[in-house]
C-alpha cells in the first residue's frame, strides 16, 4: 500500500508506503547535511563538492530511494552496468531526467558505457547517508509511535530506534522490539548519555511545538514530525520534516478523480 502519482497517459504509479517513510527520513538526513555543508561549500573550489553542497530539489530527493531500490534489484540479478535509457524503461522516468538527477551529485556515468551498477548503488547510498548510523528516539509511544519502532526496514538502511518516550504511565516499561518505553521526564538524562540524531514526534498537535523546542534545547538538530501541525522552528540549523499521512490519501483521491475524468 502507498501513495499514488498520475503518470503520462493517465497511468497511476504506486509509491510504496516504505518509500513514503524512507523518503521523509532521508530528506531529513540530506537537509541536515546540506545545512552543515552550505557554508563550507561557498568557498570550496572542488566542483563535485559544490554540486553536493547545493540545494537539491524535493522532487530529486523523492526519486533517490527509487534509484537505490531498482539498482539493488539489478545487483541481485547480476547486472553490472546499465544505461540511462534502460534504467528509464524500468523506472518510468525519462532518461534525461535520470541524467539530470544524477548530475546534481557529480554524474557517475560514462558516455558509451552507462552506469556501473555497483558503484552507482554505493554512491547513492552514501548521498542518502545510508553508509552511516542514525540514532532515532520516538516521542509519543502510542499506536503510531509503536508502528514506527516496529518498522524493521529502518535498521536495514542505518536508522536505529534507540528510545521511546511517553507521558502515559500505563505504557511505562512496555517493550517494543527490545526497547522499553520510558517516561518523558527521563528524556533529558537519556539524551545526555546517548547520541541522538533524529527525534520522531507522534504527539498531539497542541503538545508538538513545546516538545520540539525542548528537543532543540537538548541539542537535537533533526525532527521528524508526525503531529497534525506544521512545525516552524526559528533555529535555521534545525531540520524539520512535517509528515501528514492523510496527505497521501488525499493525493489518491485526487488521482482517482483525474483518472475518472479521462475515461
Amino acid at each position: 500500500m502507498g501513495a499514488t502519482e498520475l503518470g503520462a497517459g493517465g497511468s497511476i504509479t504506486i509509491v510504496p508506503l516504505t518509500d513514503i517513510f524512507e523518503i521523509t527520513i532521508i530528506k531529513i538526513v540530506l537537509s541536515t547535511w546540506q545545512v552543515t555543508r552550505r557554508g563550507a561549500c561557498r568557498s570550496d573550489t572542488n566542483q563535485e563538492e559544490r554540486n553536493v553542497g547545493k540545494d537539491i530539489s524535493q522532487a530529486v530527493i523523492r526519486r533517490l530511494p527509487r534509484y537505490y531500490r531498482y539498482l539493488g534489484e539489478l545487483l541481485d540479478g547480476g547486472v553490472e552496468r546499465i544505461s540511462s535509457g534502460e534504467l528509464s524503461a524500468r523506472m518510468n522516468v525519462t532518461a534525461s531526467q535520470i541524467r539530470q538527477d544524477l548530475n546534481n551529485f557529480g554524474g557517475f556515468g560514462q558516455q558509451g558505457y552507462g552506469y556501473n551498477v555497483q558503484h552507482l548503488y554505493e554512491e547513492i547510498g552514501k548521498i542518502m547517508g545510508l553508509n552511516e548510523r542514525h540514532n532515532i528516539i520516538v516521542i509519543g509511544a502510542g499506536n503510531l509511535g509503536q508502528a514506527i519502532a516496529n518498522y524493521m526496514n529502518f535498521e536495514k538502511i542505518g536508522f536505529v530506534i534507540e528510545g521511546l518516550f511517553d507521558i502515559n504511565p500505563s505504557l511505562k516499561g512496555r517493550t517494543i522490539r527490545g526497547k522499553k518505553i520510558a517516561m518523558l521526564e527521563e528524556l533529558d538524562a537519556f539524551v545526555l548519555h546517548h547520541k541522538v540524531d533524529i527525534a520522531a514526534l507522534t504527539v498531539p498537535a497542541e503538545s508538538a511545538p513545546s516538545v520540539a523546542n525542548h528537543l532543540v534545547e537538548l541539542g537535537i538538530r533533526a525532527i521528524w514530525n508526525f503531529a497534525h501541525v506544521d512545525l516552524n522552528l526559528p533555529d535555521r540549523d534545525v531540520v524539520v520534516e512535517n509528515v501528514h499521512l492523510s496527505d497521501s490519501l488525499m493525493q489518491l483521491s485526487y488521482n482517482i478523480m483525474m483518472l475518472g475524468s479521462q475515461s
